[in-house]
């Protein structure tokens, strides 16, 4: 039976006095001092296991110590090898995680599997707690704000055609090989073409500058492609109308490997018809036009400052004076800046109750409707790092007070450094949209758990 905490855990040792230990100490004080924070936690655990009312059954992790597992791992970088590795190396980590000396110690499996399971939702609502304890505390009181957007990247490879293609191959040509293995060879036959893609995709890379070359081998990767396809489409037809001699599990997971060949299959023909426009027409492709991933697809191509491009999502926070993250918004698309700055103020309004007293933003957020909209939502001073145009008396009550706001937005590029530093939000390590947007609350919230551990300690 799941449960939101051990109520009986094993012998525990106790905490070191070192300052690592000391940080974590405070951590495990404040989620003490919030139970529904467990409560949200177990939820989602029940709901992946698929029995939300149990009160019966083998045991696990509890709720808390899937929580404590997840802030370890964010906090270190872990890979889930490494954290069960620490767990059972590490005397501190074990006591921060409710361990006791003689508890059995989680297998990575078993981490990966209860990690996962955790919902962006759950990992917002708990961030809010967060932030709720900090205010009573009086660490943050979310009077002085400050926004930024930043890039978080997609676990993916740089995309070109010639390696998008390549993927398509080898994907389709690997999920045709588990069909054969389940209908057997006498129902599903097909031609391996991956090595005629690899050596394509190797003279495409190897002639950048024989562009008559490179013209020649992208067409036959696009014809080798378009059979694979081809070929995929007839065994997809031949998954849904299995014979007649398999058994139930068999004729189940054959209706799951179709449906994935069909995805598989659209994404493929996305590809294909990107690549001729560009490659063969000489078109230029929109890059809301474009997939830049066929395992990540929800990927999106970010132009940044006119200068570099990242393939990944768009973050926007909002972090106080405390350098704490107080919101944060995971978005689709590229929004311009301009876009985002009174719908950060909203989301401050409706965490806090009411509006900061003042707000700082980077030049990219300006514009004279977004200072009337701010200023009219009860923001006192509001200062963009670049004017575009604004007078200071409009934004601020004085000189003086705009240049200490310049100032004060400084500090949240330190901030989105740390977070990418130590918190890994550079670069997402989980797979799936929904897996990227619980990554960067995840690392969102370890991030205040120890910034607010590390103000009770001072």
């Amino acid at each position: 039976m799941r449960e939101a905490r051990k109520t009986q855990p094993g012998l525990t040792e106790t905490w070191l006095d070192l300052d690592h230990a000391k940080e974590l100490q405070a951590i495990s004080l404040l989620l003490d001092e919030h139970p529904t924070i467990a409560e949200l936690v177990l939820q989602d655990l029940r709901r992946v296991s698929g029995s939300e009312q149990a009160t019966t059954g083998a045991g696990g992790m509890s709720a808390d110590q899937v929580l404590r597992a997840l802030l370890l791992k964010q906090m270190n970088g872990f890979s889930y090898r490494q954290l069960a590795y620490h767990l059972a190396d590490s005397s501190t980590y074990r006591t921060f995680c409710r361990l006791g000396i003689t508890d059995p110690l989680p297998k990575k499996s078993a981490l990966a599997r209860n990690i996962k399971a955790l919902r962006p939702e759950t990992l917002e609502a708990i961030h809010r707690i967060v932030v709720g304890a900090a205010k009573e505390k009086g660490i943050e009181k979310g009077r002085k704000v400050r926004i930024d957007a930043t890039v978080v990247g997609s676990p993916i490879h740089h995309p070109t055609d010639s390696e998008l293609l390549w993927d398509c191959v080898r994907k389709l040509t690997d999920l045709m090989q588990h069909a054969r293995k389940l209908l057997g060879s006498q129902h599903v036959s097909f031609p391996n073409r991956t090595r005629r893609a690899k050596r394509r995709r190797k003279e495409i890379a190897n002639a950048k500058r024989k562009p008559g070359r490179r013209k020649s081998s992208y067409r036959d990767l696009l014809r080798v492609t378009e059979e694979v396809c081809a070929t995929a489409l007839g065994i997809h037809d031949r998954l849904l109308s299995p014979p007649v001699d398999l058994d139930p599990f068999e004729a189940l997971a054959a209706q799951g490997l179709a449906t994935e060949i069909q995805h598989f299959l659209a994404l493929a023909r996305r590809v294909i018809e990107q690549t001729r426009r560009r490659v063969i027409e000489g078109e230029s492709v929109p890059a809301e036009q474009k997939i830049v991933s066929i395992f990540e697809e929800h990927t999106d191509i970010i132009r940044k400052d006119g200068r570099d491009t990242y393939y990944g999502h768009k973050i926007c926070l909002t972090v106080g004076a405390s350098s704490m993250v107080l919101d944060c918004a995971v978005l689709r698309g590229n929004p311009a800046d301009s876009t985002l700055a009174t719908k950060m103020i909203d989301r401050q309004v409706e965490i806090y109750g009411w509006p900061p007293r003042q707000a700082t933003f980077d030049g990219a957020f300006a514009s004279k409707a977004n200072l009337a909209t701010i200023k009219k939502s009860g923001v006192e001073d509001v200062a963009f790092s670049k004017g575009r145009g604004l007078a200071v008396s409009d934004m601020a009550r004085s000189l003086w007070v705009y240049h200490r706001l310049r100032r004060f937005r400084a500090g949240v590029e330190g901030v989105i450094s740390f977070l990418k530093r130590v918190f890994g939000l550079r670069r997402c390590t989980w797979r799936s949209w929904h897996s990227f947007q619980s990554y960067v609350w995840s690392s969102i919230l370890t991030c205040n758990l120890l910034i607010c551990a590390r103000h009770l300690i001072a």
